[in-house]
């Protein structure tokens, strides 16, 4: 792969030679505008806005546009005279978890080559250190003309970086959330919950561009025999509002489990089921005392006692108190005494 730049990689006292490649690359079909009458090709060209002379490459500069409109020159010259540390370096400010690069910040992705022999070892101790730590790096670099910044990180055997945005470039969200206040209820989040097992996990390497695979099958057709293309059924449309959520939902799981061959019968209505479960109560609303209900019933359980039994037991009691009574009395009567 082509070096689209050459530099070093600061890290501390150690200077690592590296090449800068891209990791990424467009795979989208591109086209040309053309004149509908004739099909000729419409092409710019660079001409100047006061001579109406048509320029070169060589013959184009750079300028700023000042708020009045007028233009300040701006040469490479002026430019190469600013002290930006980072014009051949990529240096190392931190190491950090790569759980604290917000996903929104990520841009362009390059892998860093080893630049020469003497490079490897230095290359593979950075490499095998961002590993043992679980950490990226991040850095500044400058490219194209502006300083920017990257986090580096391990890719098999290789380090990455990433351009990432500067925090400032990231917008706030303003105004983008709903402004009606929404209650989602348990039942939809189930089957929500439901909806997202059931689609499951995909390997990425397995995703394509179906868009791009079809122009492409239509720019041949055309090609060959310029034979019409039969036009696809119309989508449905997108954004409008879905009156039943849940019933949504539900077709939704029906329709994720038939495409993966699973019986779609089986999708359990949780909001029926939710409904049917008897209403718990908090101990807030009880007091922790038993409610009627409950007392009724746990009487209702205890055995009954039979009429014999009764009976037996109240001969047993009349029998003990006679005895008692009994006793009593000779202990209260007074003995006589002898002569």
């Amino acid at each position: 792969m082509r070096s689209i730049w050459n530099g070093a990689i600061s890290f501390g006292l150690v200077s690592i030679p590296i090449k800068l490649v891209n990791a990424t690359e467009s795979r989208s079909v591109s086209f040309r505008q053309i004149h509908t009458e004739d099909g000729g090709r419409i092409r710019y060209r660079k001409v100047c806005e006061l001579d109406g002379e048509e320029l070169t490459a060589a013959d184009i500069g750079k300028a700023y546009e000042d708020a009045d409109g007028s233009m300040i020159p701006i040469t490479d010259e002026d430019l190469a005279a600013l002290p930006l540390p980072t014009a051949k370096t990529i240096e190392i400010v931190a190491f950090v978890p790569a759980g604290e690069i917000d996903p929104m910040q990520m841009d362009a992705a390059y892998y860093l080559s080893a630049n020469g022999v003497p490079a490897a070892k230095p290359y593979t101790l950075l490499r095998e250190a961002l590993k043992r730590s679980e950490k990226v790096a991040v850095a500044k670099y400058a490219l194209r003309g502006r300083e920017r910044l990257g986090m580096l990180r391990v890719v098999g055997d290789v380090i990455a970086m990433h351009g990432l945005l500067w925090p400032d470039e990231i917008r706030e969200p303003e105004g983008v959330a709903p402004e009606t206040p929404v209650t989602v209820r348990d039942a939809e989040l189930d089957l929500a919950d439901a909806l997202m097992a059931t689609l499951g996990e995909v390997d990425i390497t397995s995703l394509h561009d179906d868009y791009r695979e079809a122009v492409e099958e239509m720019i041949a057709a055309k090609a060959e025999g310029g034979a019409a293309v039969a036009p696809s059924a119309p989508a449905e449309e997108g954004g409008g509002r879905v009156i039943d959520l849940m019933a949504a939902l539900e077709s939704s799981v029906r329709a994720a489990k038939e495409a993966r061959g699973e019986e779609a019968a089986s999708v359990t209505d949780l909001s029926a089921r939710k409904r049917a479960a008897p209403a718990r109560s908090t101990p807030k609303e009880t007091g922790g005392k038993k409610s009627t209900a409950t007392a009724r019933a746990k009487k209702a359980a205890e055995p009954k006692k039979s009429t014999s039994t009764k009976k037996t037991a109240a001969k047993k009691t009349t029998t003990a108190k006679k005895t008692t009574a009994k006793k009593t009395a000779k202990k209260a009567t007074p003995r006589k005494r002898s002569a």
